[in-house]
Order: C-alpha cells, then sequence, then structure tokens
C-alpha cells in the first residue's frame, strides 16, 4: 500500500499517526513486510515511477500533525485550506495548490529554531542534496517548468550560472533543504518503528529515472542525449496484454557503456540510498538490465525495438553496493532465458501473479503447483486490476476453471480462498494489495498503464481495516508458518548474538 493511500485528514496519505496505526495492525495480523510505491517527489501526472529526484523523499507525505508537535506550525495555520473532501480518493491538483504553502509556513517558523540535526543532515546529504535543493528552487523559478525550456546557461549548468542561480535563489534552495530534512526525520522514525514490530520495509524502485529529474540535468553523460541534451531514446515496452499501441514511457535511455566505464558509480550510489530508505529493495522492470526496448524519440512504442543491457555486470556493481537490504527481481513480462539465468545467477527472488494464473493452463507458471520456493508471489500488483473487478471481466470459462482450482462457490469464497492459496504455497514471501484484502472492485485500482487523470488516488477509508481482517490474517500466517519473530535484515546479527550469549553461559 503506497504511503498517499493512508486515512489522513489532509486530503493524502502521511508519515503520522495513521502510519504507525497501519503498522499496529500489520504486527497484530502475523504481517512480516509492508510494501511501499515509490517515495520519491512526484511531477506532472503524479506518477511515483516519475520522480524528480532518486534520492529526495516527496513532501506531500511529511505529516502536519507532526509539523504543529514540533512547533513548526499551529492548528490556525491550516485554516481556510481545500486538501479535498473524498476520503477515499487524492484530489492532487489541491494538494498541490495548497500544500506547499503550508510547509512554507513551517519553513518560515523554523527560522526560529535553529537545528543542529539539520545541520548535520545537510553536510550528511550534501552530495545530492544541493543539487536537488537547487534544482528544485530553479524549476520553481522557470514556473515549474521541465529544465530541458529553462535557460540555456542554467540548463548546461554553466559554472558562472550555477553560481548566480544559488545566490538569487538561496532562501528557495533553503526551503527545500527543510522540506528534505522534515521528510527523513519523519522516514527514520516511522521505519525504525516499523522494524521494531517486525515489520521489514519493502521498496520500490524504478529501473529508469524521470527525464525532468536532477538525476538527469546533473548527469547527462550517463544518458543517451543529444548535443542539446534532449534524449534520442526513451524508455517503454512493446504491445502487450495492457496495450495495443504498445507503451512510451518517455524516460530517457541509460549510456550502459559510459556507466560501465566508471563501474556503474551513478547506479551504486543510487542503490546505497535506497538502501538506507529500504530493507528490501524491489527493482521494477528488472528485465530491462539483461534486453531493454528503446523508441525513437518522435516515433510510437510500436516502431521501438530491443537492445541488450548490462547484465551481470550491473548486478555485481548492485550487490556492492546494497549492504545488507535484499533484492526482489520484478521479471514480469516477456522472460526470456537469459534474464532466467541471470536472477539464478544473482539469487534474487522473481515475481509471480496470482491474477495471471486461471488461464485454464495447467502449466502456467503463476499457478502455485508451478512455484519453487524462491519467489515472491502477489495477488496483483499496482498495475493490475482488483482481483474482485478482475475475476468479474474474465470470460465465463476462465472464471469457473478459478472457481474449481480453489474450490470456492461465490465470489467471496474466491476472493478469500485465491488468499489462502497464496499463503499456502512454497513460495518464500506473499505480497497483498491492500484493495484486495478489503476485497474492493475496479473503482480502487490503482494504476491503469497507458493512461493518465484518473491513477494513484486510491486510498483506504479510516477504520477500513478491520479487526477481524486483521484476526484473519494473523490466523493465516500462523497456519501456514509466515509469521517471523525478527526483521530480515537483523535476523543474522541476533543468531549470532544468541551464539555468543550461550558461550559465555558455557564458560
Amino acid at each position: 500500500m503506497s504511503i498517499t493511500s493512508l486515512p489522513s485528514p489532509y486530503g493524502i496519505g502521511t508519515m503520522g499517526k495513521a502510519a504507525y496505526h497501519f503498522v499496529d495492525q500489520l504486527a497484530k495480523a502475523g504481517q512480516s513486510y509492508w510494501q511501499v510505491l515509490p517515495i520519491g517527489p512526484t511531477s506532472l501526472g503524479d506518477s511515483p515511477y516519475q520522480a524528480c529526484s532518486s534520492f529526495a523523499g516527496n513532501p506531500y507525505f511529511i505529516d502536519l500533525d507532526m509539523l504543529i508537535e514540533d512547533g513548526l506550525l499551529k492548528k490556525n495555520d491550516l485554516k481556510g485550506y481545500d486538501f479535498g473532501n473524498d476520503e477515499a480518493n487524492v484530489d492532487y491538483e489541491k494538494i498541490w495548490n495548497y500544500r506547499f504553502k503550508v510547509l512554507r509556513t513551517a519553513y518560515e517558523n523554523s527560522k526560529d529554531m535553529h537545528d543542529d540535526a539539520q545541520d548535520y543532515f545537510e553536510k550528511k546529504n550534501r552530495e545530492w542534496l544541493d543539487d536537488y535543493a537547487l534544482f528544485m528552487a530553479v524549476k520553481n523559478h522557470f514556473d515549474n517548468h521541465e529544465w530541458l525550456m529553462w535557460d540555456e546557461d542554467i540548463r548546461f549548468r554553466e559554472r558562472k550560472a550555477m553560481i548566480s542561480y544559488k545566490k538569487a535563489l538561496s532562501e528557495e534552495i533553503g526551503f527545500w533543504k527543510f522540506i528534505q530534512f522534515e521528510f527523513y526525520k519523519q522516514w527514520d522514525s516511522l521505519k525504525k518503528y516499523a522494524n521494531e514490530k517486525g515489520i521489514s520495509i519493502i521498496g520500490d524502485i524504478p529501473i529508469y529515472v524521470a527525464l525532468d529529474s536532477v538525476d538527469v540535468w546533473k548527469n547527462p553523460e550517463q544518458f543517451l542525449l543529444d548535443e542539446d541534451r534532449r534524449p534520442t531514446l526513451v524508455a517503454g515496452c512493446p504491445p502487450d496484454a495492457f496495450s495495443d499501441e504498445g507503451q512510451k514511457w518517455g524516460n530517457p535511455i541509460y549510456d550502459w557503456k559510459k556507466m560501465e566505464e566508471d563501474n556503474f558509480s551513478w547506479w551504486k550510489k543510487r542503490i546505497e540510498g535506497s538502501a538506507k530508505l529500504y530493507d528490501i529493495i524491489r527493482i521494477d522492470h528488472f528485465i530491462g538490465v539483461v534486453r531493454y526496448y528503446t523508441i525513437p524519440v518522435n516515433e510510437s512504442a510500436k516502431h521501438g525495438k530491443f537492445e541488450w543491457g548490462p547484465g551481470e555486470k550491473l548486478t555485481k556493481a548492485i550487490d556492492s553496493a546494497k549492504g545488507e537490504a535484499e533484492i526482489i527481481a520484478e521479471d514480469l513480462g516477456v522472460v526470456i532465458p537469459e534474464v532466467q539465468q541471470l536472477i539464478e545467477k544473482t539469487g534474487y527472488p522473481g515475481m509471480k501473479i496470482l491474477e495471471f494464473a486461471f488461464d485454464q493452463n495447467p502449466d502456467n507458471e503463476h499457478l502455485p503447483q508451478n512455484y519453487t520456493k524462491n519467489f515472491v508471489v502477489y495477488g496483483g500488483t499496482h498495475d493490475n486490476d482488483t482481483l474482485k473487478s478482475y475475476y468479474k471481466s474474465i470470460d465465463k470459462r476462465s472464471r469457473q476453471y478459478a472457481y474449481n482450482y480453489v474450490g470456492a462457490h461465490t465470489e467471496d469464497e474466491l476472493l478469500d480462498n485465491v488468499l489462502r492459496l497464496a499463503y499456502g504455497s512454497v513460495a518464500n514471501t506473499v505480497i497483498w494489495q491492500m484493495q484486495d484484502v478489503l476485497k474492493l472492485d475496479g473503482d480502487a485500482r490503482m494504476n491503469l498503464p497507458s493512461t493518465i487523470g484518473t491513477n494513484w488516488k486510491w486510498r483506504m477509508k479510516k477504520g477500513e481495516f478491520t479487526n477481524d481482517m486483521v484476526k484473519k490474517l494473523a490466523m493465516l500466517s500462523k497456519l501456514y508458518g509466515r509469521k517471523r519473530d525478527i526483521p530480515v535484515k537483523n535476523a543474522s546479527k541476533t543468531a549470532e548474538a544468541k551464539k555468543t550469549t550461550k558461550k559465555k553461559e558455557k564458560k
């Protein structure tokens, strides 16, 4: 479940009280993981997979009540702002128009409360923070236009221009640094709380970065850009089950040859940053590491072609930078032998989707009878319809096959038994969308690929995740032995500590 989907009185989910309550519920439900969507700052379209930075956090997630508790805001500061009144959907236009006004008030109030912790944060994160804050300040200066529309001197990061803008926009730069300090303070606190409750955080990172991002502006040599720093090729995928026209994502393509020459330094920094945020890192579109689809910038997705990626060279760089974090490889789509071979070499778990299982083919790789242990099984992902809506949409014979396979006679039984089917499988890990735990219909779908305007909006209503649901999940988790007593990343350390204690006792 995305942070955005948590209940909140301010129009969008945050890292506040509701997030801690959700962690408590997960712990009581015998769960071990909370997977979130990418948590970076979003731009036009509101997609978490098109962030302005691979290192910064989303200002929308900063909890306003916590800012009040810290003395940075007063209740009166929130009066007169309309954050939206639909508790089941985010109104991004209202959030965009008013959230930053409130945060700027908090920033002004912070000037009278010097915080040594913020000085330390800025010093520790200078490598990415300085450029991000400047990027956002300049972006705001140019009416939030993408950096390719800025004046040429700052677009090309000419030295004089960089000095000039830093001086002229120092106040705005200070605001964006303050925002990141508050984000990381709240995120670190929430993650620590979750870990102490036995809940590990799975973070999702897209394989590509957004064109309108500080990543591309700062590191143009790492991407296939022309002399004006515009992309020559963009990412996407050919026609598939989601779209007969294919998908044109618009992300610039990495210059893999250049990246290999500097030993994938940018990727290492990205993974190091992600490992500080998450316990487990899910790499979205992992198959692109082996073979990726390129589309000429002025052509449709149908006119793209496949190219070979860096493969094991990149995964070795990732492994050298991930520390104690673990990796999940999102290997959905047309998986070629080279992808399977790389996953076997790395030991990364791949993914299976139960929503794809019931096509009446007993050899379907998504059917539990065909699983091996090192997989993460999902009911569906953020790109899929909810299970309730999906089973209504498939043909009658496939739907009857699903009923027969799980031993169900009603729609409610079908949804319950599919959940039980996943828990009882040999797959190491089972992840469910909150919408499917709640048995919601298609209007709760998170994203429909190749569309804009209606995605990323779903929110869970307050009290919708009931105690009965918590007890049901706890029963399944206990029944199938899925509850861990300690988080994955601390397991080996705890085991070693126990050995040491026993040796001391013997002595």
